[in-house]
């Protein structure tokens, strides 16, 4: 029997849905897909029904960049059934949907382990390891939660433990908050932190945290020393995954962004979150990429790393071959493997 794709209008049903089989896929909450709107872009939330069951689900985004347009579905398609028969009628409906939207191409990254079985899931759906760097927490660094604070502090590098206690003693002072107008401070600190990294600062971060603060899923933290801002963490809540999203911070004679981590940590043990999500890390080994620092940073509180495939385009044009050879030389100019 095969599947038929149709719009999805209920978030009670979409989030039941990804919740049960992928509570990881941060991009394919519903949330997620009314940030992007409020960011002007359009999306799409895909359904794909085996007779009036709902099978898998597929919220897609239209990119339009310079290089060519493309339907992106970042950590999807999600499927109850993960066989490649399935598969192939979810690619065949998505790639269809695409060339109407007159794109070059899908791409898709759903949060699959990064194995010899996956690949060849891949190879079947004729797709192709895309050529941008790895994003959207491909490597991640999770701490398990179901310990003591005890537990917590001991399986954390020495440095950092030493920077937490120190900047608890010289008097950093954190708090926490759902209140947009303290949006301003962070902006200061992002604006200071992206110069002196050399990143290009993240759009609709505003967006973010106002639709995922409004439904108490957001939480912004601010740490102080004598009264100045001096570091900063957004952090996100879906599924039973506290999210650190977002962070910056200014040198400082006093360590506060440890102390802001911590304090983060402790309030998504009150909430019931089993696993704080440090976000994306640098591969192992690749000692020069530029976010060798910050992982660096995130290991230091103990954890484990987590590794899901790499993006997937799957190309409906053979002009796809254009943004394909503007995104490598981009990604080797950047530094990243």
């Amino acid at each position: 029997m095969s599947l038929r794709m149709d719009i999805v209008e209920s978030p009670a049903i979409w989030e039941w849905f990804v919740l049960q089989h992928s509570p990881q896929a941060l991009f394919q909450s519903w949330m997620w897909g009314e940030v992007q709107k409020k960011s002007k872009a359009q999306v799409y939330r895909f359904g794909f029904y085996l007779g009036d069951k709902l099978t898998g689900v597929a919220q897609a985004v239209l990119v339009k960049a310079r290089r060519g347009s493309f339907l992106h579905v970042r950590h999807g398609p999600i499927l109850e059934q993960g066989n490649i028969a399935a598969w192939k009628q979810v690619v065949a409906l998505l790639t269809g949907e695409a060339k109407k939207l007159g794109c070059l191409f899908v791409r898709i990254s759903p949060l699959l382990p990064a194995t010899d079985e996956t690949n060849t899931l891949f190879r079947s759906i004729r797709a192709i390891p895309a050529a941008i760097h790895r994003m959207d927490g491909e490597y991640c660094w999770v701490l398990d939660l179901d310990k003591t604070e005890d537990e917590l502090l001991s399986g954390m590098r020495k440095t950092i433990r030493y920077e937490i206690r120190k900047g608890q003693k010289d008097g950093v002072e954190v708090f926490s908050t759902t209140d947009q107008k303290y949006l301003k401070d962070f902006f200061t600190l992002y604006e200071k932190t992206s110069t002196r990294q050399g990143f290009v600062p993240h759009t609709g971060i505003r967006e973010e945290f106002e639709v995922f603060a409004k439904a108490k899923q957001a939480m912004l933290y601010i740490g102080k020393f004598e009264k100045q801002t001096t570091a900063a963490a957004i952090i996100l809540y879906y599924g039973n995954q506290a999210i650190y999203h977002h962070g910056a911070s200014v040198q400082s004679k006093v360590p506060a962004s440890p102390v802001v981590q911590w304090e983060a940590m402790l309030d998504a043990k009150k909430r019931g979150m089993k696993v704080y999500n440090f976000w994306g890390i640098a591969p192992e080994n690749s000692p020069n990429h530029p976010w060798r620092g910050i992982t660096l940073f995130k290991k230091g509180f103990g954890g484990r790393e987590i590794t899901y495939s790499h993006a997937q385009d799957i190309p409906v044009s053979i002009f796809y071959l254009i943004p394909r050879a503007i995104e490598t030389v981009r990604r080797l100019m950047k530094g990243y493997d």
